[in-house]
């Protein structure tokens, strides 16, 4: 699972937060003979054949999956040999399972430079470091820009808030805070969060940049001006456009860094409201603020190095077999990709093997692919099994394909995501990330409770879960989609909880992690997905989003009338 960045541009990685309650104790570690045990225990035919998929992708000779490394070419090719083996068509490129994903590894070149200047004063240079962090522009590798400033609060315009309210953008560059109000619903909080829907609002009212500027308030979407300045020169990951640039969706609203909050002062001296008034409103999220016209312009200069890297999505295809629906193409998606080999670990281990994260994933893709082969009755619509490559990187792998898809585009009419499913318990729910928004509610909840077990809301809306894994990419293209995750019902919430403290993201999310993967809950999971695309892929109607829904409103699509 993506790993949530803060605004575009500024590449510090944020840790997953620690639960707010008190953690349960650690299990203690597994002896070797334990261990043994546990990986050579003998499991019904089902989930040793989930087990053998991850045994290979999470192991320390693919080296953690990194996109555009050899291993994960290997892992491609796994999975390529594994649709061939399930009988699905190639959907790559020239008539192969694999789709050539250019992607551009950015970051800034050298520290670039900031200037303000009040109307009738001389340039005033920031410091790097203590006042500014800059960007990163994977369009234009040299940029410089200089216009006048103009706050406007989260940046926000939607869901009856406008941020922009009273001020004319066109031509300046404005500066706002991340995050979102939390009293807006979980998903639509999330989408508002993330840097990229600022920036498109953004673009939209005519503003040609925009700077962040750190809050007094720290959390999900503000995060402090400390851990970027430590962070400044790390690289972030776009797709290439084809003239070789990086892919920017605001290509003329770019990101240009991040100030400090004793600069972003700086801005309101001599403003109509004082930094202290808008500070002190800033320490509730749901404050609204009145946009101004700040008595400065913002000079930048941004420098940022390309780096060209080679990656691949698989994509195979199980026709359909109806003649008026068989062309519309149900997407069933996976990331293939981890985070490859980093620090190490108190144990010395430097391999980040992504089992949970997300070979579970690709192995189910797999398995669900040998279900309805195994089924005797092909699906009315065609199904396309996707496994994407740099999920961690931002979701790239299905953002690139999203707008350049392998099969005409008006024919994809859902997607149903599989990302990080934690599996050491038995659930006793599910919770369906975006399926709310579309027909694919029912669908869902009708699947769940064919295996015995509810449906519940986001338990953890603070983390914005999303807006952070691949079917986002596919609601950006008004396509119905729903991410998949077990439930935090019962034993769920610690289990839930202890993963994402103790092995997201970590070497230890691997096969002898603790606790172990539960073999049982893995094929049932592979289970209500199966039933989740069985029903989409023969319905009679494909999925709609719900009448006047935000989502399918704001990123078009098929609508309930």
């Amino acid at each position: 699972m993506f790993r949530l960045i803060a605004p575009l541009g500024l590449i510090a990685l944020t840790a997953a937060p620690a639960p707010a309650q008190q953690a349960p104790a650690p299990t203690p570690a597994p002896t070797p003979a334990q261990t043994n045990a546990l990986l050579n225990a003998e499991l019904p035919a089902d989930q040793a054949a989930l087990k053998s998929h991850i045994l290979f992708l999470a192991s320390d000779q693919l080296r953690g999956r990194e996109a555009g490394s050899p291993e994960y070419d290997i892992a491609a090719q796994y999975v390529a040999s594994q649709f061939y083996a399930q009988g699905l068509r190639p959907a790559g490129d020239d008539g192969s399972y694999l789709q050539k994903v250019p992607l551009i590894s950015y970051k800034p070149a050298d520290k670039g430079s900031m200037t303000l200047t009040r109307k009738g004063g001389q340039p005033v240079s920031l410091v790097f470091g203590t006042d500014y962090v800059p960007a990163g522009n994977p369009d234009k590798t040299a940029f410089q820009l200089s216009a006048p400033l103009v706050f406007v609060g989260y940046g926000i315009a939607g869901l009856g808030r406008d941020d922009y309210k009273g001020v004319d953008v066109r031509g300046k560059i404005v500066a706002f805070f991340g995050g979102a109000p939390s009293k807006f619903p979980a998903e639509e909080r999330a989408h508002f969060s993330s840097a990229a829907t600022k920036a498109e609002i953004a673009m939209r009212k005519g503003a040609i940049g925009y700077i962040t500027l750190e809050s007094p308030r720290t959390g999900r979407g503000n995060y402090p001006f400390g851990s970027f300045a430590a962070n400044w020169d790390r690289p972030r990951v776009t797709w290439a456009e084809a003239d070789g640039s990086g892919h920017l969706p605001t290509p003329t609203a770019p990101g240009l860094g991040m100030l400090s909050t004793a600069t972003a002062a700086k801005l309101f001296d001599g403003a109509r409201v004082r930094w202290a008034t808008v500070a002190r409103l800033a320490e509730d999220d749901n404050a609204t603020f009145k946009a101004i016209q700040l008595p400065v312009t913002l000079s930048v200069t941004l420098n940022t190095a390309n780096t060209a890297i080679t990656s691949y999505n698989v994509a195979g295809m199980l026709p359909g077999s109806d003649p008026a629906i068989g062309k519309e193409v149900v997407v069933l998606s996976a990331h293939l990709d981890h985070v490859g080999v980093g620090k190490a670990d108190a144990k010395g281990d430097t391999i980040y093997n992504g089992a949970m994260d997300n070979a579970v994933g690709i192995a189910s893709l797999i398995e669900e692919a040998k279900r309805f082969k195994t089924s005797g009755k092909p699906p009315r619509r065609s199904i396309l099994f996707l496994a994407v490559t740099a999920e961690e990187k931002g979701l790239v792998g299905a953002d690139y394909f999203a707008h350049n898809p392998t099969v005409p585009k008006e024919n994809l009419v859902a997607d149903v995501n599989l990302d990080m499913p934690i599996l050491t318990y038995k659930f006793e729910d599910v919770t369906p990330f975006g399926a709310a928004h579309s027909t694919l509610g029912e669908i869902v909840q009708r699947a769940a409770a064919q295996i015995g077990v509810g449906m519940g809301g986001d338990p953890r809306p603070d983390e914005a879960f999303f807006v952070r894994s691949d079917h986002y990419r596919f609601v950006q293209q008004g396509i119905p989609s729903v991410f998949l995750w077990p439930g935090e019902k019962g034993p769920g919430k610690a289990a839930t909880e202890a993963f994402l403290r103790t092995h997201y993201h970590q070497p230890s999310d691997d096969l002898v992690q603790q606790p172990m993967i539960d073999w049982e809950s893995g094929a049932r999971f592979v289970d209500v997905n199966y039933r989740i695309a069985r029903e989409i892929a023969d319905a009679d109607q494909q999925p709609m989003w719900k009448k006047g829904d935000f989502f399918g409103t704001l990123f078009g699509g098929p609508m309930e009338k």
